[in-house]
């Protein structure tokens, strides 16, 4: 019993050693999942603090685009009409 246990054993080690001594193919990289919707978004930047958002969600102004009421309030009161 002793010896088909060690015979097993040798097996299994020998077939660890081929699998990561031997070569191996190279494989292809992962190309990341692309969403339904490939197509980018024209993006905006907001006259106050420079952040980057869709178009479709900033607040157009009197001196650009804005990304929410409080920038576009702040950027009136400090810009008044001439």
């Amino acid at each position: 019993m002793k010896f088909v246990v060690f015979v097993l054993a040798l097996v299994v080690l020998l077939w660890l050693l081929k699998r990561s001594l031997g070569p191996r193919a190279p494989r292809a990289p992962r190309r990341p999942q692309a969403s339904g919707d490939a197509t980018p978004l024209p993006m905006a930047t907001c006259a106050v603090c420079g952040l980057h958002l869709p178009r479709h969600e900033a607040l157009p102004g009197r001196g650009g685009v804005f990304c929410g009421e409080a920038h576009r309030a702040e950027y009136e009161r400090q810009h008044p009409p001439a």
